[in-house]
């Protein structure tokens, strides 16, 4: 996942909450929790050299050793590499679980891109250094503490609380959510999921503007855009040339915007975003909330691309190919198109659409397949977005309350894509809830000296365990 992306764009305008300050952990969770993260950051878990499976087995360790029974706590996997871990909390059982998830897997970093050894967890200048601090090694460590600390306090959750951290999130073969679903869906059973990869929680310059809470997010799907033809000598430039008539198509594509769609969580956001800000772009935003929206608010907000992905699907030309000799005209070119689609949207549809558009017999326009390491394709498929549980909503305002009073809770489509998709499309709603402030102006996941805030990361490890037991309790 791709984090701090979006928010900002609202915000940045916004009138900025007070802060009051958050209460200072017990002596003894901090450096466990601390201990817990760079044991994370340092195994290394990229998909080209990594080894999910260590970093699973690893934290099966602490919390065997926590007091997990073995029979609780399973590493198992599809790859050797690749093997995921869930733990099960039993509880009373007056409910039916709550499913807890994050994954181990990073994407890649070089040593030479960075100041620092990405794969070393560094403190300096009251910042943890390291792949992974941001996204989303960060909420794993969260996730460990809080199953450790409740699990010693004799806490009794009112039902089974299952933590599952998993693989290839990021990339690879083997996504460890996918798998489980598939091959395990008993193992991870549960009235409704929270992903510590989703829902920002966002401070601007020192400040905690807000909680965001992912409800839905979009679909992705890739399309290849191919012209064809004989080509031929390139002094003669008159001649067909496929990467000219391949320009001509993604410019139709670039200027076409497909229809205006808003659901229950982006008109929320909308509602909830227009209290933070002023002006023109508050009216937009109360505007794109009313049913039906305004059109003239939605003409304008569409220009910002941020509030344009929120309100429509997207296709952008990612990577371009073509031609086969300096001298000579192209026979061939290709686009790889990346849609994201609103939920609900048939991915057929967005197909048609495109063929539609370019509206050229001379390019094909097909799918781009998807498939598993063993050559399944994955379909596309819609996405439905989770319906909002008072039950959620409530404990995360009245976990809020006891550390950041006033500090809104904000739903929110997250325009990337999380493995919630794959528990969304089995029946699970999934909610997207970080539990730790992130920097606005300061976004460094998947890029380089990737960090996290020492006392933002402690801050979560405090409300990561009070959210838990808030939302747990009968």
């Amino acid at each position: 996942m791709t984090r701090g992306l979006g928010l900002a764009a609202v915000l940045c305008s916004a009138a900025i909450l007070p802060v009051t300050l958050s209460a200072q952990n017990d002596a003894a969770i901090n450096p466990e929790a601390r201990a817990i993260f760079q044991q994370l950051i340092e195994i290394n878990t990229t998909d080209s050299a990594g080894n999910v499976t260590k970093a699973s087995e690893a934290m099966a360790r602490r919390l065997l050793a926590g007091g997990f029974d073995e029979k609780d706590v399973i590493v198992a996997g599809p790859n050797e590499r690749k093997k995921n871990l869930v733990v099960r909390y039993h509880g009373s059982g007056h409910k039916k679980p709550i499913l807890f998830i994050g994954h181990l897997d990073v994407v890649e970093a070089r040593r030479e891109d960075w100041s620092v050894d990405p794969f070393q967890f560094i403190e300096k200048d009251g910042f943890f250094y390291g792949r992974g601090t941001q996204d989303m090694k960060v909420g794993d460590a969260i996730l460990v503490e809080s199953f450790l600390r409740l699990k010693r306090e004799g806490f009794v959750p009112d039902r089974d609380l299952i933590l599952a951290l998993t693989a290839d999130e990021e990339g690879g073969d083997f996504n460890g959510v996918d798998w489980l679903v598939k091959q395990h869906r008993d193992w991870i059973d549960a009235e409704f999921c929270i992903n510590l990869d989703g829902g920002e929680f966002e401070k601007l310059k020192g400040k905690r503007v807000l909680a965001g809470m992912q409800a839905s997010e979009k679909v992705y799907a890739d399309f290849q855009v191919e012209a064809r033809n004989p080509g031929g000598h390139s002094s003669v430039p008159g001649a067909e040339n496929a990467i000219y008539e391949l320009s001509a198509a993604l410019l139709k594509v670039q200027s076409y915007s497909f229809p205006v769609e808003i659901n229950e969580i982006t008109r929320n956001y909308f509602a909830h975003a227009a209290t933070l800000t002023t002006g023109q772009l508050a009216a937009d935003l109360r505007g794109a909330a009313k049913e039906p929206p305004e059109p003239d608010s939605i003409k304008r907000l569409s220009n910002n691309p941020y509030y344009n992905s929120l309100l429509h699907t997207t296709c952008v030309a990612t990577m371009l190919s073509g031609g086969h000799a300096p001298n000579a005209l192209p026979q061939m070119a290709r686009a790889n198109v990346n849609c994201r689609i609103f939920p609900g949207e048939d991915p057929e549809h967005v197909h048609k659409t495109l063929e539609h558009v370019v509206a050229d017999s001379k390019l094909s326009i097909t799918v781009v397949p998807q498939k598993t390491a063993g050559g399944e394709l994955i379909p596309i498929v819609t996405v439905p977005p989770s319906s909002l549980l008072p039950e959620v909503t409530d404990a995360l305002d009245r976990t809020l309350a006891t550390m950041w009073p006033g500090v809104p809770v904000v739903p929110t489509m997250s325009t990337g894509a999380t493995d919630g998709k794959y528990l969304r499309i089995a029946g699970i709603p999934t909610y997207g809830i970080a539990c730790m402030f992130f920097d606005m102006e300061d976004h460094r996941s998947h890029g380089k000296d990737e960090r996290v805030g020492v006392q933002d990361f402690y801050d979560g490890v405090e409300f990561g365990y009070r959210f838990m037991k808030t939302l747990s309790t009968y």
